[in-house]
């Protein structure tokens, strides 16, 4: 489970950075290699929450998941795509 302090890195700052999301996901046992990109390591995250790994999907800028740590990321890759 992540830690409170990563959850309240999250609530602080509307978008979360690489470096940030590396330290999360070593939480989960994920070691990312340099390839991997933002979006890949959230979704394994994501399915290491066993949630449904659905980042970067809300491209009518619309997501039900009003809790998800990952929502304006979100938001912000749905656009880019």
């Amino acid at each position: 489970m992540v830690s409170a302090v990563f959850f309240k890195i999250l609530k602080q700052d509307a978008l979360v950075n690489l470096k940030e999301i590396d330290a999360i996901a070593r939480t989960y046992g994920i070691r990312a290699n340099g390839d991997i990109s933002k979006i890949q390591l959230i979704k394994s995250i994501q399915i290491s929450q066993r949630n449904f790994p659905c980042i970067a999907t809300a491209y009518a800028g619309e997501c039900d998941q009003m809790a998800c740590c990952w929502r304006e990321d979100c938001f912000d890759a749905a656009r880019e795509t």
